[in-house]
């Protein structure tokens, strides 16, 4: 298994940025992904989660900004961050995890980043004026 993440960049507060997750090594089987941010000196905080099923979860400090989609020609899921906010600045991480390890709840999946076994190299994302 193996994801790649592009994307990341700086922008003005109100910006907006599209970050990418490309999943290799699944096959047929199912997934789960979070997408985890990390502030500088804070833990990775899980923002966004997808499930296979369709599922998705946000959460509440990016609900209404933040949403999921995927191209599935390509194995990618993309994390469209619309009116970015300073706090939302730091490296962003892509995980995943085997459909078949993952949580009933893409919610409570999304609450622990160790509960997911494969990661990105992380982007960075910069909310500044």
């Amino acid at each position: 298994v193996h994801l790649v993440e592009s994307g990341g960049g700086s922008v003005q507060p109100g910006g907006t940025l599209r970050l990418s997750c490309t999943l290799s090594g699944y096959g047929a089987q199912g997934y789960c992904v979070g997408w985890f941010h990390q502030a500088p000196g804070k833990e990775r905080e899980g923002v966004a989660g997808y499930d296979s099923d369709g599922s998705t979860t946000y959460a509440d400090s990016v609900k209404g900004r933040f949403n999921i989609s995927k191209d599935n020609a390509k194995d990618t899921l993309y994390l469209q961050m619309n009116n970015l906010k300073p706090e939302d600045s730091g490296m962003y991480y892509c995980a995943s995890e085997f459909k078949l390890l993952c949580r009933a709840s893409i919610a409570l999946q999304l609450s622990s980043a160790s509960q997911f076994g494969e990661w990105g190299q992380g982007t960075q994302v910069t909310v500044s004026s």
